[in-house]
């Protein structure tokens, strides 16, 4: 009888642990492994948002992370909070490429002490990023699919107020194809122009997105000066490339400055609606799409239809940026050279050999080694960076997103995409000292520091 009793206590305990097993594999579900990360839930990963020991990882391209609704996703943006890390840096064929990605790494916080969440809404982005992560020793490592997240409006989700400005090589791609994607206007033609320093051999012969004409930028700063066209040329340079002020532009190049430079030329004489390629013609390519070679040609019109400039806040003249410097409760002259340009030990250009800064001017970085580069400003595959991290690294210099801005460099390439970037993050209140160093420095008149300012 003792026997059996014991037997009955033995079945009924092996029962409860049983049950209890059960219980707490249905509270806590097997999360379902993807190569080298484990899928999270959507409920799961509400509950991370304000978790330090978490990082949420947006691996798509660019243009998503600022507000294009790609690859199916209901709502255009990225997770609020998230960092970006795109799968596409890592296809990229560049200089110091582990040493760039390593810092972004840093920068991010995508450190190997956090549990990483890496979400895409195509299934690859983010394995992609996880092989990559794993293989540099990463462990805590997760996957999601955006699109769950965008379908439920009630979660928070951050996209640029203008992230239309740079558009994505698919936007391109549909429009090439006589489709209208996402903030374009159904049935308006849309103008497609290839900008490069040179004739049409330099680069445009060799490839360039089908149906682009070319625009040599010489047209919009002639030689010897390389200074902003005067309003009569601009006119001309209009009517002769068939500009108007309804217009829509995207303007793309293999050499992302030249593109920007000719649309802020665009929308300071007038053109309503001018964009740029995010990434240039690297990311079109990038894309899988083909070039073409063929000479494609303007068809001239008769009048721009308002007076050029017709938006001319977008550039200040040195006598405005004088008045600008008078005020420095009001205005900040952002100098975006390289550091050793600010401090005087380097011109810059081949064509200037005059070397300091303008007094009063703050050091908002450019780019490392000379005047054709970008890097703060840019990630590796030449798509606008991070927003968050633009803003910091001004905060970081003493630069007050509160005052009108007027972004100068030597003779406004650099400045133009950093407008275009500042734009595209919502700064209205902003503008370019279009000839810069170069007008300043010309003059005798004008007051020139070097060394390093005072702290």
């Amino acid at each position: 009888m003792k026997k059996a009793k014991k037997h009955i206590l033995l079945l009924a305990a092996l029962i409860l642990g049983m049950l209890t097993f059960a219980a707490c594999a249905k509270e806590e579900p097997q999360q379902e492994t993807n190569g080298p990360a484990k899928a999270i839930s959507t409920e799961d990963l509400k509950g991370k948002l304000e978790d330090d020991s978490y990082v949420i990882v947006d691996t798509r391209i660019n243009d998503a992370f600022n507000g294009w609704k790609l690859d199916g996703v209901s709502r255009g943006g990225h997770i609020e909070g998230a960092v970006d890390f795109s799968a596409n840096w890592l296809k990229v064929e560049a200089k110091d490429k582990d040493k760039v990605l390593d810092e972004a790494l840093k920068t991010k916080g995508i450190s190997l002490d956090k549990n990483i969440v890496l979400y895409d809404a195509n299934g690859k982005d983010a394995l992609e990023v996880a092989n990559y992560l794993s293989e540099k020793g990463y462990k805590n490592l997760y996957t999601y699919d955006v699109k769950e997240w965008a379908k439920d409006n009630s979660l928070p989700m951050v996209k640029y107020d203008n992230y239309q400005m740079i558009v994505p090589a698919s936007a391109v791609k549909d429009i090439v194809d006589g489709k209208t994607p996402e903030s374009f206007e159904a049935g308006k033609k849309v103008k497609i122009v290839e900008a490069s320093w040179g004739e049409e051999d330099t680069s445009y012969a060799k490839g360039h997105v089908p149906t682009a004409f070319h625009i040599n930028t010489d047209l919009i700063e002639p030689p010897p000066a390389w200074m902003l066209a005067s309003d009569e040329q601009l006119t001309q340079f209009a009517k002769d490339y068939g500009f108007t002020k309804n217009d829509t532009v995207i303007v793309t190049s293999e050499a992302q400055m030249a593109a920007y430079r000719v649309a802020l030329v665009l929308r300071y004489m007038g053109v309503e609606d001018v964009r740029v390629l995010n990434g240039g013609l690297g990311a079109w390519t990038s894309a899988g799409y083909d070039v073409e070679t063929a000479s494609n040609k303007p068809t001239p019109v008769s009048d721009f239809g308002a007076v050029i400039p017709a938006n001319p806040d977008l550039v200040d003249t040195m006598e405005e940026t004088k008045a600008g410097l008078a005020t420095p409760d009001k205005f900040t002259l952002v100098d975006n050279r390289t550091w050793e340009e600010h401090i005087g030990k380097t011109s810059g250009y081949s064509y200037h050999d005059k070397m300091g800064r303008i007094p009063g001017a703050v050091y908002g970085y450019a780019g490392l080694g000379d005047s054709n580069s970008l890097q703060y400003y840019r990630n590796i595959d030449n798509t606008m960076r991070n927003a968050d991290e633009i803003a910091a690294m001004w905060k970081e210099a003493g630069i007050d997103t509160n005052k009108h801005l007027s972004f100068h460099c030597g003779s406004g390439w650099r400045v133009a995409e950093i407008l275009v970037y500042a734009n595209t993050m919502g700064l209205d209140n902003v503008s370019i000292y279009s000839n810069g160093w170069i007008e300043w420095s010309n003059n005798p008149s004008n007051p020139i520091e070097t060394g390093e300012p005072a702290k």
